[in-house]
């Protein structure tokens, strides 16, 4: 007999005094778990490009008028080092810079593997204290101080120089600055700019610039339309336009008319053998206008929900290959080919996967 059974024979309970009492127990155990529990507030991250850009700008550019830091840099980086804001340091610590502890700090901690095991990290009430903090940090360090000589408008610069003063040891850390700035035409934020943000999947409407002219009196000269940062022509965007797209979630141009692979490693910022090796060709090749150049290296299966590849007449592997962002090596070992081996038309060509035996 249960404890509850000789409890209610002891005290003549009647059956349905008991099922009473045992709902009330029930609900009473229920109350205290919840009690128990402390309260959870589940952090929602969407980790898009866009939203990281509108919702950080403002903040950079006002850093960048506090302490000179361009907003560009500021928003590359923490675009970077977070992952748009949903790495776990940013998340759990509001740390969008990778800003290590050192010798100085006195605030939160959060450890975290990186270069080493279980590193001290610094962690922050919010993200904008992570802001406030990249940028004092910045301009109070002694070997960042070169970086204020140069011109806020210099991104390309201020990212090489803090490659060279060992902010990041990644050897492509300036050249993966460089990209996202371009890419997503933050430099705009470094000349007072308060347009949109443009993203390579969007185009500009030729109506909004129509209406941003409109605005502008017939009788002001081209001298005085360059000194007003806020009046944006549709040629300015068009300008500003970021020339990097991205698939398979790789960087990648278009070539150009007068486009040289010297010219294009110039540009981006390059080594020699980066274009070549990136997009499996000679060392000598020569660009044509309207080929898929891959900024960085390709992958080995396509992206998420593109899973087969119906060939067409005329379609080679490698053209497949560059097409979908996937290394050749690994789109012929998908589909079971050797080197040298081309499809035929209307050819199922596997992107994900393995193709079957049978």
């Amino acid at each position: 007999m249960s404890v509850f059974s000789i409890f209610a024979v002891k005290h003549k309970i009647v059956p349905r005094e008991i099922k009473l009492l045992f709902k009330l127990l029930i609900l009473i155990s229920l109350v205290s778990c919840r009690a128990s529990r402390p309260p959870v507030s589940p952090v929602s991250v969407n980790g898009s490009v866009a939203d990281y850009i509108n919702s950080y700008k403002d903040l950079a550019i006002s850093e960048m008028k506090r302490t000179g830091v361009p907003a560009s840099i500021t928003l590359a980086q923490g675009m970077l080092e977070s992952d748009y804001g949903r790495s776990t340091l940013a998340r759990i610590g509001n740390n969008h810079f990778g800003i290590k502890c050192h010798n100085d700090w006195t605030g939160q901690t959060i450890r975290q593997h990186d270069e080493k095991r279980n590193e001290c990290f610094r962690k922050y009430r919010r993200p904008e204290d992570s802001f406030y903090d990249h940028s004092d940090f910045l301009k109070s360090g002694s070997r960042y101080s070169f970086l204020f000589d140069l011109e806020p408008t210099n991104y390309k610069a201020w990212a090489q120089g803090l490659k060279r003063a060992g902010y990041a040891t990644n050897p492509d850390y300036a050249n993966m600055i460089i990209r996202k700035i371009e890419e997503n035409g933050l430099y705009n934020y470094d000349r007072g700019y308060t347009a949109a943000v443009i993203t390579s999947r969007e185009k500009p409407q030729v109506k909004e610039s129509s209406q941003t002219l409109s605005r502008t009196s017939k009788t002001e000269t081209a001298e005085q339309l360059k000194t007003q940062p806020n009046t944006i022509t549709f040629g300015d965007i068009m300008a500003r336009a970021p020339r990097v797209k991205e698939n398979n979630r790789i960087q990648y141009i278009i070539v150009k008319d007068g486009d040289t692979k010297e010219k294009l490693e110039d540009e981006f910022q390059m080594l020699k053998w980066e274009l070549a090796r990136y997009n499996e060709l000679k060392e000598d090749f020569i660009p044509v206008p309207g080929q898929m150049l891959y900024l960085e290296p390709k992958r080995d299966k396509a992206e998420a929900g593109t899973d087969f590849h119906i060939t067409a007449d005329g379609e080679t592997m490698y053209m497949i290959s560059q097409k979908y962002g996937i290394r050749l090596k690994s789109l012929l070992e998908m589909n079971r080919m050797t080197e040298g081996g081309e499809p035929v038309p209307g050819q199922k060509i596997w992107l994900q996967e393995i193709k079957p035996v049978n």
